[in-house]
């Protein structure tokens, strides 16, 4: 689902909870609900809503200053280095491509994209990556891991070499930790992965 509408008028998650938050709460007007980041269509976990225009200026702070955390797993080929890896590269974006490109040096219309990735567990084919994101930029995850030879399973755009059912990739938004922009108090979420017989190869306990 998208995070948002798009050209292709397709169900996206900001009207799907609005549609919710109306039936449930019998509004008779329009349901305010604002985003202050994104998912990518096919990666699962965490998405944040705010339900008013203060939260939501609140939370746009918090995420272009960077004072949030934001922790993602993903299930990739090739093979990640056995201690944490600090990975930066110039990413160049192609809209019309609706990728990114990652590059070890600067070039033209390039932005700096930075992350921090921790081998979790081996498994016969593919092994899970914990991945903390310092900067965050179009398809910055999938890119870079790629440009690093890690394809994360199911992302054709980057790589894999077959599809996973519905489009999906094992790109999963794992935790995600900010201010609440209220009560001012620090709050972290935590979204089981989706189930599945790769997903479900991690020990209950890790996934809870």
């Amino acid at each position: 689902m998208l995070s948002q509408g798009d050209h292709t008028g397709d169900l996206c998650a900001l009207d799907n909870c609005k549609h919710m938050i109306k039936l449930r709460d019998q509004k008779p007007g329009n349901v305010y609900l604002g985003l202050p980041h994104r998912l990518d269509r096919p990666t699962s976990g965490i998405l944040v809503l705010a339900k008013t225009s203060k939260a939501l200026t609140r939370l746009n702070k918090q995420f272009a200053e960077k004072s949030t955390q934001k922790i993602y797993w993903a299930m990739v080929t090739g093979a990640p280095k056995e201690t944490p890896t600090r990975l930066q590269h110039y990413l160049v974006r192609k809209p019309a491509q609706n990728k990114s490109y990652a590059h070890k040096n600067e070039v033209p219309n390039s932005k700096m994209a930075e992350l921090i990735y921790t081998k979790k567990q081996e498994f016969d084919r593919y092994s899970l990556v914990e991945i903390e994101l310092l900067t965050g930029r179009h398809h910055q995850i999938r890119s870079q891991l790629s440009a690093e030879g890690l394809t994360i399973k199911g992302d054709l755009k980057y790589g894999a070499k077959r599809p996973n059912n519905g489009g999906s990739i094992h790109l999963h938004a794992r935790k995600l930790t900010l201010t609440h922009p209220t009560l001012k108090e620090p709050v972290t979420f935590t979204a089981p992965p989706p189930k599945d017989a790769l997903w479900n190869s991690i020990p209950a306990i890790e996934t809870q």
